[in-house]
């Protein structure tokens, strides 16, 4: 079976989306029709913007997004039998398996960047990756440490992003190096995704999903925020909503989809992140991706 992913923040590059623009007239109306849905010109900054320009959340979060979702749609082979996203990647796979139009999708995505963004600037936070410890000493650390730290993503075996206040980060950092990590690598990120810390957008995006219209998804869609299948609308809704404030559970969505019969994954956006996480998560699979 062939599973379909989807790459979130961070994936972003200059010149990403150009050559899809020039290649394929559906792709140039979908690309027109963003600049119109956003108010501003988001093409000419995925095509000729600087990385400063693209890492802005209110930027990064549309452009991977119609990056993505256009890959899909101009794709000859796009036929999923399971889609997964990570973090924005799952409004990319909810677009993509129809659960979502393409303009509600950019509307919530856009929506979703603003709120993330406001939220990160009433106090200040980050993440930070641990390599090399099991998941258990990673969340005793972070139930340990004061004040807000937490997992918020468990991408492989042996690296997990902890999200939180600058303060708990620092010092939960030093007591995983303590604890035998490998290394504590704090992220260039605007603030806490996926932590306590993001609860101002989650009230935020919640009445933005609320009011919108999704449909049952062509195929089943693992989600975020507990690495199962669904393709209920409602329960599709609600898990968009609590994803901001819960971990991201890539590994084990990854997992889940194997053991559910995905052999080859394809992953649809800017870069390679997932295609590498995938190879280090299911060695035996088979990868590959278009951007």
């Amino acid at each position: 079976m062939k599973a379909f992913v989807f790459p979130g923040q961070g994936a972003q590059f200059s010149g990403m989306g150009k050559e899809l623009y020039n290649s394929y007239p559906q792709a140039r109306e979908l690309f027109e029709k963003a600049d119109d849905i956003l108010g501003f010109r988001i093409t000419d900054t995925m095509f000729e913007g600087s990385d400063e320009e693209l890492k802005q959340t209110k930027v990064t979060q549309p452009a991977i997004f119609i990056h993505s979702v256009i890959l899909s749609i101009c794709h000859n082979d796009f036929t999923p039998q399971m889609v997964a996203g990570h973090s924005l990647g799952e409004f990319s796979a909810l677009v993509a398996a129809k659960a979502l139009s393409f303009e509600d999708g950019l509307r919530l995505v856009s929506a979703r960047a603003k709120a993330m963004q406001k939220a990160c600037e009433i106090e200040p936070s980050t993440m930070a990756a641990i390599l090399g410890l099991d998941d258990a000493t990673v969340e005793k650390v972070c139930a340990e440490t004061p004040g807000v730290v937490v997992p918020a993503n468990y991408n492989t075996n042996g690296q997990v992003v902890i999200s939180g206040s600058l303060s708990a980060i620092n010092q939960a950092c030093e007591s995983l190096k303590a604890a035998g990590a490998k290394r504590a690598l704090i992220l260039a990120v605007g603030g806490a995704f996926h932590s306590p810390l993001m609860e101002p957008a989650r009230q935020e995006l919640a009445a933005a999903i609320d009011s919108t219209m999704f449909s049952k998804p062509i195929c089943p869609i693992y989600q975020n925020v507990d690495a199962q299948p669904h393709t209920c609308p409602d329960e599709i809704k609600n898990n968009l909503i609590l994803q901001l404030t819960a971990p991201v559970r890539w590994r084990q969505s990854v997992e889940n989809m194997w053991n559910d019969g995905g052999r080859e994954f394809v992953e649809l956006g800017p870069g390679n992140v997932l295609q590498n996480m995938i190879k280090k998560i299911l060695p035996e699979s088979m990868t590959n991706g278009y951007q």
